[in-house]
């Protein structure tokens, strides 16, 4: 068994077999020297075999390494180096005893080593600066806030017991100890009375904490800063900076600010402890106007929220009062000045005149003879102080029938009203008119006047419908007949339908029944009518008083019917008031002009067919020396219509061309020469080949030196025998022999050859 030895004064003691080795204290922040014995440790059997000892654990072999060691053949430990209790407090260790064989020859041993703490840290306040509140006017004794601070210290003994101290605070006003401190918590509260925030916003404490127990002389200090703010409370009402305010406002204005109320308060500024709510508390009790608070400034708006009448009120003398936002703090009582006076004069100014009755309705018959007098629409002007005339004219008479008085509003008919015209909405007539005054500036006001006009009976009935169709034999159908009348009840119906007497011939053929007051029937008397169209007078009459009468002609077809009661296709066309013999006659001309059109279609056809078998180069419609033809037509004969495209062809000799007779002539004769020098044109044309063989044909030409220009383009340019223009063809008209053709050298080679053949002079 380990026998572990401490170095004593009464030197080393053999510890018993199971004992436990008592904890090892180490101070720290020791100087050393280094490695400095903690403990021995021996065994029992080390006097018989040798022991080789070793210790595991923290600090030993796991990290951190190697702060203890041991030699393992004497058993005494050491620590390497100084040691650190807010590192690492304590280590629980093992010692091992074993042979040279390594076999254990003593159970493992517990070393526990302490690291006595010693007073190497400072308080550390957790924050450098700490920000705290107090309301103004707070009791001593009011909390304020906490401060706190850390010591890495061992706190169970003095040197890491934090106490607390205020050292200093700015200002000192109106004390200069306005807060205390609790030594060992750190709460700082209120311990006097005065705080005012209109006097002092902020104080600055600083603390400071101290080890050891606050002792001075030995403890560690540290300082921090705690600013204190002190809040607002409403604890100053807002004071009115004058007694009495004044403003005037225009009356009928609305919306306009005429006076503003200014008050002084010593709170905080745009809090609900300064801001101002103003009231009115008497002189408005029609609540023409309200005060409204700016927002920035805190003034009281006067506006005006109904509009004034200076012929009511002249000024009004308010009684307006002003408070915060938030109620005043206990115990603060409301100052007589948080009341005022506001005078507020009215100004006059220059009303429009206006119509009392507006819309103002007027009843009479229509019909009133002109100049009739209606009403009198008059304005009234509201302006009873000034001295002012009014005048009224028309603004709205769609229909010009009325007339007004420029000074006294009468109005009279200036035409016959008359409840039927397109003027009138549901029997009633609307006219505007306008009152002006002469004031400065002018005012004017408008009016309706409307007239309902009763309905007399001025209209007579007219007769529906205008045209009907009946069948010639009577009872199959009959016409159904009723009356238009532009008036209303009781001048319209029932109707009275009944025949005239003259001519006779209407009361013989026709008859009227009657149905309702509204409708009757006409039909046939007699018992064949010939098909035709008829004029039948009828008479209506009106149920009005008194009654009116209008005869009316309706226009009634007669015709051949069907089973069914309806016009044949034939008789529909007898009744339009044609006999047999023109229908047949108009059937006749309608079969031969059918036959003629199917004739000129068959022919245009045939020609069509023809001018597609008939063998041309291209068709005659498109011929190409035509189309040149016309571009450079300049007037002439008609000869140059005239011609084949056989001309395209070169002629046998050159002789009989120059033995031609003087005129237009067509110098196309063949050249003396080798034919196949030049194409020849394919028996079966094609309309695209045109342009190859003209062209084959001028390069053949031109590359013949002894052959003069009989090439195809001589046929393009005759222009007929008329023509009086000086072209190419022209040359062979000319009576004379001295005409100049030497220009024919600038338009090519083509045309080089007939300069050189007509240019001679002699021969030409």
């Amino acid at each position: 068994m380990p026998w572990p030895q401490l170095p004593s004064a009464s030197g080393l003691r053999r510890q018993k077999r199971d004992w436990v080795i008592p904890p090892i204290n180490v101070p720290e922040n020791s100087r050393g020297p280094f490695p400095q014995q903690l403990v021995r440790i021996r065994s029992d059997k080390d006097n018989d075999i040798p022991i080789r000892y070793s210790v595991t654990g923290v600090g030993a072999d796991q990290p951190p390494m190697e702060v203890f060691s041991i030699d393992s053949m004497s058993g005494r430990m050491y620590v390497t180096r100084p040691m650190d209790r807010e590192e690492r407090a304590s280590y629980h260790l093992r010692a091992h005893a074993v042979d040279m064989n390594g076999n254990k020859v003593e159970n493992p041993i517990d070393l526990y080593i302490y690291v006595i703490d010693m007073n190497d840290n400072r308080p550390e306040f957790i924050n450098q600066v700490y920000n705290g509140s107090v309301d103004e006017g707070s009791k001593p004794g009011t909390y304020v806030m906490t401060v706190t601070a850390n010591d890495a210290d061992d706190s169970t003994t003095a040197n890491g017991m934090v106490r607390y101290r205020i050292v200093t605070q700015t200002p000192q006003s109106p004390s200069q100890n306005m807060f205390t401190i609790n030594s060992e918590t750190g709460d700082i509260v209120t311990v006097a009375a005065g705080l005012d925030r209109e006097k002092v916003q902020q104080y600055t404490v600083i603390v400071q904490a101290t080890d050891m127990e606050g002792n001075l002389n030995y403890g560690l200090s540290n300082t921090a800063t705690a600013i204190i703010t002190v809040t607002d409370v409403n604890d100053n009402p807002p004071e009115f900076t004058a007694s009495t305010y004044a403003g005037e406002v225009p009356e009928n204005r609305v919306e306009t600010v005429v006076a503003n109320l200014t008050v002084m308060d010593r709170d905080q500024p745009h809090s609900p402890n300064w801001n101002a709510v103003y009231r009115i508390i008497s002189g408005d009790p029609s609540g023409h106007f309200s005060i409204r608070t700016d927002p920035v400034t805190n003034e009281g708006m006067v506006t005006v929220v109904k509009a004034v009448d200076y012929e009511l009120n002249r000024a009004f003398m308010l009684t307006v009062m002003v408070s915060n936002q938030a109620p005043l703090a206990s115990g603060i009582q409301m100052s007589f000045q948080s009341t005022a006076g506001v005078t507020i004069s009215v100004v006059d100014i220059n009303e429009a005149p206006y119509f009392p009755s507006n819309h103002k309705l007027v009843r009479l018959e229509e019909g009133v003879p002109t100049g009739t007098v209606l009403t009198t629409f008059s304005a009234v002007d509201p302006d009873r102080f000034m001295q002012q005339a009014v005048r009224y004219s028309k603004l709205s008479d769609p229909a010009n029938w009325l007339h007004i008085n420029a000074t006294n509003g009468q109005i009279s008919t200036a035409a016959v009203l008359d409840r039927e015209s397109l003027y009138i909405r549901n029997n009633v007539y609307e006219a505007t008119f306008l009152a002006a005054d002469n004031g400065v500036p002018p005012a004017s006001g408008t009016g309706t006047l409307q007239i309902y006009l009763i309905d007399t009976n001025d209209n007579a009935p007219e007769l529906l419908p205008k045209e009907a169709q009946i069948c010639e034999k009577p009872g199959l159908n009959a016409i159904n007949i009723t009356a238009a009348d532009a008036d209303v009840d009781p001048n319209v119906g029932p109707y009275v339908f009944e025949l005239p007497f003259v001519p006779a011939s209407v009361r013989k053929n026709w008859t009227i029944t009657r149905l309702n007051g509204d409708y009757a029937q006409l039909s046939l008397r007699i018992l064949y009518l010939e098909a035709g169209v008829y004029d039948v007078p009828v008479i209506v009459t009106d149920s009005g008083n008194p009654p009116l009468s209008n005869s009316s002609i309706i226009k009634v077809k007669v015709c051949p019917c069907d089973d069914n009661g309806d016009c044949t296709t034939v008789g529909a066309v007898a009744a339009a008031g044609l006999g047999t013999g023109a229908i047949v006659a108009i059937l006749i001309c309608i079969v031969i002009l059918l036959t003629m059109v199917l004739l000129f279609v068959m022919w245009m056809k045939r020609r069509e067919k023809e001018r597609h078998t008939k063998q041309l180069l291209i068709d005659p419609e498109d011929d190409v020396r035509d189309n040149i033809l016309k571009y450079d037509e300049e007037g002439g004969g008609e000869e140059d219509q005239d011609y084949d495209l056989s001309q395209l062809q070169q002629p046998e000799a050159m002789e009989h061309a120059l033995s031609k007779a003087p005129g237009v002539r067509r110098v196309d004769e063949r050249p003396v020469g080798a034919e196949p020098q030049y194409p020849v044109r394919p028996v079966v044309p094609h309309p695209g080949d045109i342009g190859d063989f003209i062209n084959e044909g001028l390069r053949a030409a031109d590359n013949d030196p002894t052959a003069p220009p009989y090439d195809s383009l001589l046929v393009f340019d005759y222009e007929g025998s008329g023509s009086t223009a000086g072209s190419v063809s022209s040359l062979n008209s000319s009576s004379s022999g001295d005409q100049d053709y030497d220009y024919l050298n600038d338009w090519g080679p083509r045309f080089k050859k007939l300069a050189d053949m007509y240019g001679g002079g002699e021969e030409d």
